[in-house]
């Protein structure tokens, strides 16, 4: 029985004094941070936390999080990370979806947590950049020792959003975790414990937590946090801790490129770099190289597969616009419509399909979905790819009608089922459309009401105050009517954003 936080306290035993978490001047040593961890454990256990119980965590990248992660596993309970940005509407399904008993929280974000808390049970706990508020939870003895959980007992809940426009959570378990952290730590970023990482991923993304937290404590590593990305934070940073290895996305990439501090930062420690998240254009990647002198590694993964599922490796050749070839203990197939593997070829287009040990072991209380998604041991990613001879993948188009925005991924008809209440709008369609910056942005066509009409100013505020604020849509046009098929369904395929 191995509990995930296991990685934290051997490696403690092995680096007490070695930072684990950096914050700018604010360091947070491998013993000084089990030793926090234990305590919040104690008192969550003092709280009424038993194991199995959900603990919801919203908060930007500072110590707290690692803190309150760890503490939650040692505890015994399983983590829902939660993105900090999401307004009081999506914490409160959250919330009532997962059963969360506990909430910890950025003072930011208490406004809109506590209302979901109210309404749905859950006890919602104020946090300073160490940790909770002093007296929010009774004292309890410090959890030297995490509970014992089995390899297959969920460590976290991750949501992700369906075509439904309902979020689904996503069960990863110990095992899944620890062992797509290892490979990630070991056969991809071939860390060590000398190594520096950049923390800018948000650790309540997938990418940042396992790759960025968990990775960096399997192995002793450092990681330095940016609460919020900016490219200049970025690469002071860099240069000021002598950064080793980033991870970011394809965005993050482009503004630290294009941004004037790149000209002067000595970024001469840096030796890796891993992006993932979105395609990266082929262009971006070569003048990152270029410019900075190390080599990008890109890849793909999914929250349901805990979540790195491919990449292109250290000790091969990159073929940049891939996403490179299925990690160790993972397999990767694609599908054709009618359920035949396709081989390689650059015409042989088919649905990638996962499985392996960093699959998920299902959607939390969803048993339907959790078949439909895994009909026969094989994750139906949603994603069309070809391969080549040697199994490099590339992502040729997306099943599923996902926005990926700046890395984070919008479904269209939870946009939609907002528009739609508002009290103008017949009809609504959203679609990504093409951003230098973002790689694709959120673009909503409507028809409203005969007699009503409203200024895209209004329906852009009005999507803000319910959704979190990347998810609403930067350019508006309104049609007579939208496009539809013989079943009177909206055709989103054929929505185009007018020309400028």
């Amino acid at each position: 029985m191995t509990n995930l936080a296991n990685v934290l306290t051997e490696t403690a035993a092995e680096h007490a004094d070695k930072p684990a978490i950096r914050l700018d001047q604010l360091d947070v040593g491998y013993g000084q941070l089990v030793g926090m961890a234990a305590k919040v454990a104690g008192q969550l256990r003092a709280a009424g936390l038993q194991p199995g119980d959900r603990v919801s965590l919203i908060l930007p990248n500072v110590p707290a999080y690692p803190v309150i992660f760890w503490g939650t596993l040692m505890a015994g309970g399983i983590v829902v990370p939660m993105n900090p940005l999401l307004k009081h509407y999506e914490i409160e399904y959250y919330y009532d979806d997962a059963g969360a008993k506990f909430s910890f929280v950025w003072p930011d974000f208490m406004s809109e947590a506590k209302i979901a808390g109210e309404a749905t049970g859950t006890q919602v706990i104020e946090c300073t950049p160490v940790g909770p508020v002093e007296g929010a939870l009774p004292d309890g003895d410090p959890v030297t020792e995490p509970t014992p959980r089995e390899d297959d007992d969920t460590a976290v809940i991750l949501y992700t959003s369906g075509t439904t426009g309902k979020p689904k959570g996503a069960e990863l378990t110990h095992a899944n975790l620890r062992v797509n952290a290892w490979h990630s730590s070991h056969d991809i970023m071939e860390m060590s414990s000398d190594d520096m990482i950049m923390g800018c991923l948000p650790l309540f993304h997938v990418f940042g937590l396992t790759c960025g937290l968990i990775a960096a404590t399997h192995v002793g590593a450092t990681l330095s946090l940016i609460p919020r990305f900016d490219p200049a934070k970025a690469l002071e940073v860099l240069e000021r801790d002598k950064v080793t290895i980033m991870q970011g996305v394809p965005t993050m990439y482009a503004a630290m490129l294009h941004h004037p501090a790149g000209e002067t930062t000595d970024v001469s420690g840096l030796r890796t770099c891993v992006s993932g998240g979105s395609a990266m254009p082929v262009e971006v990647m070569r003048a990152f190289e270029d410019k900075f002198g190390c080599r990008i590694l890109e890849g793909y993964g999914l929250s349901e597969t805990s979540p790195v599922a491919s990449f292109n490796m250290p000790d091969a050749p990159s073929k940049p616009g891939t996403i490179g070839r299925a990690i160790p203990g993972c397999e990767m197939k694609l599908l054709d419509e009618n359920g035949t593997e396709v081989g390689p070829g650059p015409d042989a287009v088919g649905e990638i399909c996962i499985r392996g040990e960093n699959l998920m072991k299902g959607y939390w209380n969803k048993p339907e979905e959790t078949a439909a998604s895994i009909p026969d041991g094989w994750f139906r990613t949603g994603d069309l790819a070809i391969v080549d001879d040697e199994g490099y993948y590339t992502i040729v188009d997306r099943k599923k009608d996902m926005i990926i925005r700046g890395g984070l991924n919008v479904y269209p008809r939870e946009v939609e089922e907002v528009l739609y209440q508002h009290p103008a709008v017949a009809e609504a369609a959203v679609v990504g459309v093409p951003d230098e910056m973002m790689g694709e942005d959120i673009g909503a066509a409507v028809a409203f009401k005969p007699g009503e009409e409203v200024s895209p100013e209004e329906l852009q505020q009005f999507v803000k105050e319910r959704l979190a604020a990347y998810k609403y849509p930067r350019k508006v046009w309104t049609l007579e009517e939208l496009p539809k098929g013989p079943t009177g369904k909206i055709l989103r395929r054929e929505v185009k954003p007018p020309t400028e």
